[in-house]
């Protein structure tokens, strides 16, 4: 039997194997391509979620969210989600988990600006980036009103307030005691983050007051005779005396007058806070027999404590009290809020039966 073997051209072959390569490279290629569009596709999709805004606050101006000490990652969702200011929610928690955002929540409150990315929010937030509050307080009676008023303003409640200014132990570290604390507060704008709890509250007064009571000022209170907190003291009184600035240091003059001569100081205020009722209008003489540390009718010298915080315009005006010979003033019968002086008893009375005459037509009893 004869074998008949077939061979094909050397370059028929060569043509089929080079195809073979050409198809290899092309699904090589193909493959890259892909990839690439892939790959481009991804990237484009990441850039959006990490570096687009995602930010839009009401009417394109700044919204605030506050995060509460103690809150969880939960906790945040919420507070935005009640802000309403994610356009998407699901890209943020997408980035704030690649940030590891939940397991470093900082509370504060955040002022947050339209336009923001995602990437720039969960920076702030993680970075505990917030924009601090300015706290005012003025006209306050007394500690626990200053703990209302102060809690509306940072995250501290007034009831950790108001239990730390009646801690004994805590107040007599400052220097102060349940009297005098009114004294260490000085009427101003401070600014605060809005997480300070009640003791750095207190703690960054402390400063406040140390740094406004100087050298200087120390010895400008020394020279008249008194201490810083007997300062702050004189200075309730006259400030509860009267509303005008420009008279505050002929009104302390008029005290230190009394102190230094041994007088009584009769200070109408003082009977108004023994007496604890704010809603007096007139100062009658049964008024006066309250016994009371602070009826200054009967107990000499400087009452034991301030009768409301004092503004610094009252402090200074004791500090730089007018030197004068007026031992009296009385209310100005033109209801003005300013003073007539005296420097006897018959012109004070001459002066008071004015006023008196005037409470009595307007019918102020």
């Amino acid at each position: 039997m004869v074998k008949i073997e077939t061979k094909l051209p050397k370059e028929k072959k060569g043509n089929n194997r080079k195809h073979k390569k050409n198809k290899a490279r092309l699904t090589v290629w193909l493959v890259i391509a892909i990839l690439l569009v892939f790959g481009m596709a991804f990237g484009y999709w990441l850039f959006r979620t990490v570096m687009s805004p995602n930010v839009a606050t009401p009417d394109g101006k700044e919204a605030v969210i506050y995060i509460h000490t103690g809150s969880n990652y939960d906790d945040v969702q919420a507070a935005l989600a009640e802000a309403d200011i994610l356009i998407s929610p699901k890209s943020f928690d997408w980035v704030a988990k690649k940030k590891a955002y939940p397991d470093n929540i900082r509370p504060g409150r955040y002022l947050i600006i339209n336009g923001l990315s995602n990437n720039q929010l969960v920076n702030m937030l993680r970075g505990g980036l917030q924009t601090p509050v300015k706290v005012t307080f003025n006209n306050i009676r007394d500690v626990n009103q200053l703990a209302g008023r102060i809690a509306t303003q940072i995250e501290a409640d007034s009831a950790s307030l108001s239990n730390l200014l009646h801690n004994q132990q805590y107040i007599n570290q400052l220097g102060f005691n349940d009297n005098t604390i009114p004294a260490l507060f000085l009427p101003d704008t401070y600014e605060f983050y809005w997480n300070t709890d009640a003791e750095c509250f207190v703690n960054r007064m402390f400063q406040e007051y140390n740094k406004f009571w100087n050298e200087e000022r120390k010895q400008q209170a020394q020279s008249k005779g008194l201490t810083p907190i007997q300062v702050s003291i004189l200075a309730s009184i006259v400030n509860k005396e009267t509303n005008m600035s420009d008279e505050m240091p002929r009104v302390a003059g008029v005290y230190l007058n009394r102190l230094k001569n041994n007088w009584l100081l009769q200070a109408d205020p003082t009977l108004i806070f023994a007496w604890n009722d704010y809603t007096i209008k007139r100062v009658l003489d049964r008024h006066k027999e309250i016994d009371s540390p602070y009826n200054t009718y009967q107990y000499p010298g400087l009452p034991p404590g301030p009768i409301c915080i004092p503004s610094i315009a009252s402090v200074k005006a004791v500090l730089n009290a007018e030197d004068h010979h007026y031992f009296f003033f009385c209310a100005k019968e033109d209801f003005s809020g300013y003073h007539n002086f005296a420097k006897t008893l018959g012109e004070h009375n001459r002066n008071a039966a004015k006023y008196q005459q005037a409470l009595n037509q307007r019918g102020i009893r």
